[in-house]
């Protein structure tokens, strides 16, 4: 429809008319009227607030505060508003100062004072809070989706690429050898804890707080169930004291989204470290590398470095929030506007970081001729001490003779692996020519067959594990 049709000819009182105006009689100053509005980011809302309305026109027909005929007038003409959005030609006026006076105003100007109906029993402070938690609602279900996509790449790529070798650290030192799956499905089982604490904070956002007006609750006796069945909302809340005031759900989002943003963080750092020259254990796609602006032979991993950087991000939205809610007295207060900028950004954020994540780990090429010659003797020192464990020796003892013989290949300057029989039975008797097996890198990685280590079927049970538990998510 032609926005400028009927309905916008109204003159600049109405124009700036306020929900909160009445009992006010002199003008905002223009810069505090700026400072107050939210209009420019809260308009990510608009689904939302329309979705709440058009419920909440139902309840109050079915309470008996409007007739079906104004029901079906106001929610007729809240469609028109979602339209308008849809198509990106809603108008934005002077005095809309957040999406639920700009929705309302254009409401009014489409079917007259009817539109005044729709507010009945109705505050922002319960408006607002129903509008996040329907937003947060959906743009957890796509936060979820993007998780398990990334997850689903790292199984795969576990599963292929299954028999790859490579050191596995302490310390940033080389320590044992780990099958490369294995080091894949360790940020796997991060995520997939990521998920798990997801659906759990899934079910405390979906929590109705409409029907609690400004404070005390609705003296119309609006059936609150039936809002919520309309609505897709699990549970009403229990108390309007705290219904209107409760932004938990919203700290847990952004802690939530730092601490899966943490654990990305860990794996970007990994990887940045891998595809070093000193490393060359992977090489990034084209599509997710820059050049250096000074130095032609530079391949920059900057996907994984803004990776790590925007988990900064993430935490910052959480400490911040966390800190503005730290001294509020009860119910609401203005300062809770600042939680819808750090609800959206962090969306924003986590979908891009994602979305790249996804994009850099399914295109990135393994050297696995590089990982495995980054395998050395000594880092099957342990081994040794498992060998005499074998053979009968305590561990305690068996950890201090594989020390002895680490200690002799130093002094001899030789691998380990290059110890004679008899420089190891000068360390101990228990040292057979059966020690010959020791040195396969394969062997060694395979005896960790107890669930959750890295031989080969402790990691195809692993996959088996992580895939059975996505199939029951759908």
């Amino acid at each position: 429809m032609d926005i400028q049709g009927e309905g916008h000819g109204l003159g600049s009182k109405q124009e700036t008319e306020k929900l909160w105006g009445g009992r006010f009689t002199g003008n905002t100053d223009p810069v505090m009227e700026a400072f107050n509005a939210s209009i420019h980011y809260d308009k990510r809302m608009w689904r939302a607030d329309i979705q709440g309305s058009k419920a909440y026109v139902s309840a109050i027909q079915k309470a008996g505060l409007v007739t079906v005929q104004e029901r079906d007038a106001i929610r007729e003409g809240l469609d028109k508003v979602a339209e308008e959005w849809a198509n990106d030609v809603f108008e934005i006026r002077p005095g809309d100062e957040d999406i639920h006076t700009a929705n309302e105003r254009r409401l009014k100007e489409l079917i007259g004072p009817t539109a005044g109906k729709l507010h009945t029993g109705r505050s922002r402070n319960d408006q607002v809070t129903t509008d996040m938690r329907l937003w947060l609602r959906d743009a957890l279900t796509e936060l979820k989706t993007c998780v398990i996509d990334l997850i689903k790449v790292m199984i795969n790529r576990a599963k292929l690429e299954i028999d790859v070798l490579m050191p596995g650290y302490t310390h940033l030192q080389r320590a044992q050898p780990i099958r490369w799956s294995h080091w894949l499905l360790s940020y796997a089982w991060m995520l997939k804890r990521d998920v798990e604490r997801l659906m759990e904070l899934s079910e405390r956002v979906n929590i109705l707080p409409l029907g609690s007006g400004a404070l005390a609750g609705n003296p119309f006796a609006v059936d609150r169930d039936f809002l919520a069945k309309e609505l897709g909302f699990s549970q009403i809340s229990g108390n309007s004291l705290d219904a209107v005031s409760d932004r938990d759900f919203v700290a847990e989002y952004l802690f939530w989204a730092s601490m899966l943003g943490i654990h990305l963080s860990r794996w970007a750092e990994d990887l940045i470290l891998y595809c070093s020259k000193e490393f060359g254990f992977i090489s990034l796609s084209d599509a997710y590398s820059t050049g250096s602006s000074l130095m032609p032979q530079k391949k920059n991993a900057d996907s994984l470095e803004l990776i790590r950087g925007k988990s900064g991000r993430l935490f910052g939205k959480f400490s911040g929030f966390m800190m503005t809610l730290k001294g509020l007295p009860s119910t609401y207060n203005k300062d809770l506007q600042e939680d819808k900028e750090s609800m959206f950004d962090t969306y924003t954020t986590l979908s891009g970081v994602l979305k790249v994540s996804t994009g850099v780990l399914s295109t990135l090429q393994i050297h696995p001729e590089k990982m495995r010659g980054a395998l050395s003797p000594d880092m099957l020192a342990t081994d040794i001490a498992y060998y005499l464990v074998r053979k009968g020796v305590p561990f305690r003892q068996a950890h201090g003779l594989s020390g002895t013989c680490v200690a002799m290949a130093e002094t001899k300057q030789c691998p380990l692996s290059d110890l004679t029989l008899e420089d190891l039975k000068s360390v101990s008797p228990c040292f057979e020519e059966d020690i010959v097996k020791l040195w396969d890198y394969d062997n060694s990685v395979d005896q960790y067959k107890a669930y959750g280590g890295t031989g080969k079927v402790s990691v195809s049970q692993q996959i088996q594990s992580l895939s059975t538990w996505l199939d029951k998510l759908h």
